[in-house]
């Protein structure tokens, strides 16, 4: 499988197989991942994994714990378009995969919760980062969390990035022990899909590439030549 291919295959899957991921498999991505691209070589990420025993232990801590609020906005207040529909409209897909309609609000929040089960997923890891880390550090997470997600991809297991942990970061943050000067940004789950559950047919919708790109030609009538002079 190359690049293009895992790219386009990866997906954000909501329901796996209890099928198990062995610790060296997951040590091996993550040493290949760490080769993505970070500002100044920071490398600001710290993974916390968990597997087998810890994800069982780590599965009955959790249960009682309630969310609360997220340490950082998941999203911008008051959320401009596109970006509002696009939210929107993920949403809705996703619920209709599900059969639940808008007025369900207790199915949906039930399915919103699946998250911190990991949707079922045998494996999993928790990215934190520093707390005096600026904007371009949290831009190095989503380098390295999706160079992961494509090698986890040609490898054959899948994955889904979830900022909802930020929502009990107090919780994990006991759980893996983590330094009070890190910030959790967000879980992954990792294992392989239910291909017969409905959620996981999910596509998400992409705006086309006039919307957001735009190639710039150089027009002469903006240059400033030169003043030649004849003699």
């Amino acid at each position: 499988m190359n690049v293009t291919e895992a790219t386009q295959r990866r997906a954000s899957i909501r329901s796996f197989l209890p099928d198990p991921v062995s610790d060296q498999q997951i040590r091996d991505l993550l040493e290949v991942a760490a080769r993505a691209p970070s500002g100044g070589n920071v490398q600001p990420w710290r993974i916390y994994v968990i597997n087998g025993e810890s994800m069982e232990q780590f599965r009955s801590f959790i249960t009682e714990r309630k969310p609360g609020e997220s340490e950082y906005p998941v999203y911008p207040p008051n959320l401009q378009e596109p970006y509002r529909t696009n939210r929107f409209e993920l949403g809705e897909a996703m619920y209709e995969k599900l059969g639940i309609p808008r007025e369900d609000k207790a199915a949906r929040l039930a399915h919103l919760a699946r998250n911190f089960d990991f949707f079922g997923a045998p494996a999993a890891f928790f990215c934190f980062v520093e707390r005096n880390m600026g904007s371009a550090q949290w831009s190095d997470l989503g380098m390295f969390l999706q160079t992961f997600m494509l090698l986890a991809k040609e490898a054959g297991l899948d994955t889904c990035a979830q900022e909802a942990w930020s929502m009990k970061h107090d919780s994990v943050s006991e759980f893996v022990k983590a330094d009070k000067n890190d910030m959790l940004f967000c879980g992954m789950c990792i294992g392989f899909k239910d291909s017969s559950d409905p959620i996981n047919s999910l596509i998400s919708e992409r705006r086309p590439l006039e919307d957001w790109a735009k190639f710039l030609s150089v027009s002469y009538t903006h240059l400033t030549l030169p003043t030649i002079l004849l003699v």
